[in-house]
């Protein structure tokens, strides 16, 4: 039976020692291969265009080309890779632009090992939504200061089912399938399909989009809340 390939992670962040620090811990790891490195978003564009990659880690703040307009463009292109963006608390606004732009997830910069592989592992594999309490903590503080976060619903909302829209707010608040399963007493098979047809009927990519319009709509508030 051949080998599953190794992830192809590209590291981008301004800071040559902290690449460093991330590729000594995924270099031991069996499943994933550090294949490039970029200080900024011009330089991981340019990588791009030269090796193929599953992953990039993606700090937000850089010079040139910062890790927000660098997923925007990243995400232009055809079968993208992943973008997992890595942050620190007082840059979790970038981190919401960051979602919005296409990325599949963020982690703190501080995170321990075992859950930055894990969350490398989840986004590679489709799984868009990385720590969701941390990113309802981050929605709940930045929504309602940026644009659109008060516009009226959207129209689309309308083609969802009663129960498909209480499955759309318990998403937003950061629950995973088995907690939704567990909360509305169905299998987790039931919930991925009620979320297959959620992200179908609204038009989105993932859980993470799921996520931003409903806050955005007003379908959660700050604070957690069901509107």
């Amino acid at each position: 039976m051949p080998a599953t390939p190794a992830i192809r992670v590209m590291l981008v962040d301004d800071q040559a020692l902290l690449r460093a620090g991330f590729r000594m811990v995924l270099a031991a790891q069996p499943d994933m291969e550090v294949v490039a490195e970029a200080g900024d978003g011009v330089q991981a564009l340019a990588e791009l265009d030269r090796v193929p990659v599953d992953v990039v880690l993606m700090d937000v703040r850089m010079p040139r080309l910062d890790g927000v307009e660098t997923t925007r463009r990243i995400h232009e292109r055809q079968a993208p890779p992943k973008v997992l963006i890595l942050t620190t608390f007082d840059l979790d606004e970038y981190a919401f632009s960051a979602l919005k732009a296409g990325a599949g997830g963020f982690m703190l910069k501080d995170v321990p090992p075992g859950e930055l592989l894990s969350a490398i592992r989840a986004v590679h594999s489709g799984d868009a939504v990385v720590a969701p309490s941390t990113t309802r903590r981050l929605l709940d503080r930045f929504a309602p200061m940026l644009p659109g976060a008060t516009q009226p619903g959207h129209h689309a909302l309308e083609r969802l089912t009663g129960r498909e829209r209480e499955v759309m707010v318990l998403v937003a608040q950061g629950m995973s399938n088995g907690e939704i399963a567990a909360r509305l007493t169905l299998s987790e098979a039931t919930v991925k399909t009620h979320v297959g047809r959620i992200l179908t009927k609204l038009g989105l990519r993932d859980r993470v989009q799921v996520v931003v319009l409903a806050y955005e709509t007003g379908i959660v508030r700050a604070g957690g809340g069901g509107a």
